[in-house]
């Protein structure tokens, strides 16, 4: 009873109600479980009211009061019993989904579901009639889309350009051609609409992603249960966040002391330290040098978790696997499994398909640069642009971009010693080589060329997948300011850029499943471009056994 008359005199102070009306009580009584240990919260306190006016009344005035007793703030909340919170987790896979909308309004007492939907509350009773609803909204979607004809190709570009989408393959609408496949994330406010144009104008489409958010969720849907693992016990058959990658890196570093380092080249933008892990057995003698960096686009997960596979299997096989020893024991391998850190976290937090670096532009609310636009070579020419907003934004100035100018300055310092630069990427199952910005051919072409050649048939020889190779120009599309052209033309013979798995079907969702076989055929292509280092090029004209290599 003093329990009750007490919080009857006081809740009205705590919460200036009127006194008009006094607040009766029931019952109140400490929550039925044993007192806290010294130092932890006590217990709470359940009230039931006489009256459910009252109660609503407090409820609402608890909104906007804070109470404070003494140096301690009181908290009032409406309990739940275990038949509401049960009823209330039935709705979870639909409170995930208008949560990930922005659309999540809570619970009307006790279990009703509610959403904002075009400006208004709805309320749902059932998860049923929950999921009916959602399952009848537009969805985001990936659209593959073919123009046969020039006037199809204008069409579409003038199409795509007076609404927002996310191209996937190419990443520019100056970039599409004719007979040549796009690939286009559309939002779902926009499906129907892009759907009637396409069909009005009679150009060729499908949809290759029917659900996009469905997909987002097989990827992501765990992670937050997941533990931190020793490096025995780590997986790198999944996708991991740059947390666990970083700590991965540290434990990598202290369990191989004897051909393990690492270290910080610099700082991206929003200060997070660009580690490097330098793999090789260590000597006073001179070594050539192979720098590989992953995650060069945010989105591109499978870089990442190639770059962590590369040196899972170049340690773990250096006493069984004679090939590698060789490497390890004569090159230096110089490995950046998380090249744009902040975006790469963007893409794990915010936004899935996030493309570009985090930092701020001074005149456009947009942020963030192509970080493979960015390089000086023919900065911000074709195949780049020069607005803010756009994926292929080439930045204020060459090396603007913190993460570049790191990499870039590095590359300068070693460059008598790299050899090869191969910078890893996402999707369209190619192996491409300088140059990028302009229909030429580089001076060491049969060099390159047989090396390209070399592996992209080791790589088949795996699981019989189909790479295409060239030189990029003619192979993918145009493009100016791009990592692999600089390196060339600053010194490194040997340029690459892979783009993995797969030609679309999944794009930048490479299913978790298919890490293992991707990054084993990969493996294969590196090692095989890394072994050629070791030998002398024989330059006589090359050309290639189309009845050998019919695959190619």
């Amino acid at each position: 009873m003093p329990l009750i008359r007490y919080l009857q005199d006081k809740l009205p102070e705590w919460l200036h109600l009127s006194t008009d009306r006094p607040i009766e009580l029931e019952r109140a009584h400490r929550a039925l479980r044993p007192p806290p240990a010294a130092r932890q919260p006590p217990r709470p306190i359940t009230i039931r009211f006489l009256r459910f006016t009252d109660k609503e009344r407090v409820l609402q005035a608890a909104k906007t009061n804070t109470i404070t007793v003494g140096n301690a703030k009181l908290t009032l909340l409406q309990d739940l019993s275990a038949g509401i919170r049960r009823k209330r987790r039935e709705f979870d896979e639909v409170k995930k989904c208008s949560i990930d909308r922005g659309i999540f309004r809570g619970f009307k007492y006790p279990n009703e579901l509610r959403i904002l939907h075009q400006g208004a509350l709805r309320h749902f009773k059932t998860p049923e009639e929950a999921k009916t609803f959602f399952e009848r909204q537009p969805r985001d979607q990936v659209f593959r889309i073919t123009p046969s004809n020039e006037g199809e190709v204008q069409e579409l570009k003038k199409l795509l350009g007076n609404i927002k989408v996310d191209l996937w393959q190419p990443n520019s609408a100056s970039l599409i051609r004719n007979n040549a496949t796009v690939d286009v994330h559309v939002r779902r406010n926009n499906t129907r609409g892009i759907r009637a144009r396409l069909q009005k104008e009679h150009i060729d489409f499908k949809v290759f992603i029917s659900n996009l958010q469905k997909e987002i969720e097989k990827q992501t849907g765990y992670r937050s249960s997941r533990k931190r693992r020793s490096e025995s016990q780590y997986d790198y058959e999944v996708y991991h966040s740059l947390d666990e990658i970083q700590s991965w890196m540290f434990e990598i570093n202290r369990t191989h002391p004897h051909l393990v380092d690492m270290f910080s080249i610099g700082r991206s933008y929003e200060g997070r330290p660009l580690y490097v892990l330098q793999l090789g057995k260590r000597t006073r003698t001179y070594k050539k040098a192979v720098w590989i960096d992953c995650g060069v686009h945010a989105r591109e997960w499978i870089g990442p978790a190639f770059c962590q596979w590369f040196v899972k299997e170049a340690l773990h096989s250096y006493q069984n696997d004679s090939v590698m020893r060789r490497l390890m024991n004569q090159l230096n391998f110089y490995i950046m499994p998380v090249f744009n850190v902040d975006g790469y976290i963007f893409s794990w937090t915010t936004d899935r398909f996030w493309r570009k670096t985090r930092s701020k532009n001074a005149k456009y609310h947009c942020r963030g640069v192509d970080a493979n636009r960015n390089w000086k070579v023919k900065w911000c020419e074709e195949g780049a642009s020069s607005h803010p907003c756009d994926d292929t934004y080439c930045g204020p100035f060459p090396e603007s971009e913190p993460e570049v100018k790191a990499v870039a300055k590095f590359l300068r310092k070693h460059k008598k010693r790299v050899k090869a630069y191969i910078s890893i990427h996402a999707y369209a199952q190619m192996l491409l080589y300088p140059y990028s910005y302009k229909y030429a051919t580089i001076p060491n072409f049969n060099c390159v060329e047989s090396a390209a050649l070399n592996a992209v048939t080791a790589l088949y020889s795996a699981y019989g997948v189909r790479y295409r190779y060239g030189p990029a120009s003619t192979t993918l599309y145009v493009s100016s300011g791009s990592s692999m052209d600089w390196a060339y033309r600053n010194g490194i013979p040997y340029a690459f850029a892979f783009e993995l798995r797969d030609t679309g079907y999944f794009g930048f969702l490479l299913p978790e499943a298919l890490i293992n076989p991707t990054c084993t055929e990969t493996m294969r292509a590196v090692k095989t471009i890394s072994s050629g280092l070791l030998k002398k090029c024989e330059t006589g004209m090359y050309q290639l056994d189309r009845e050998r290599y019919p695959y190619l």
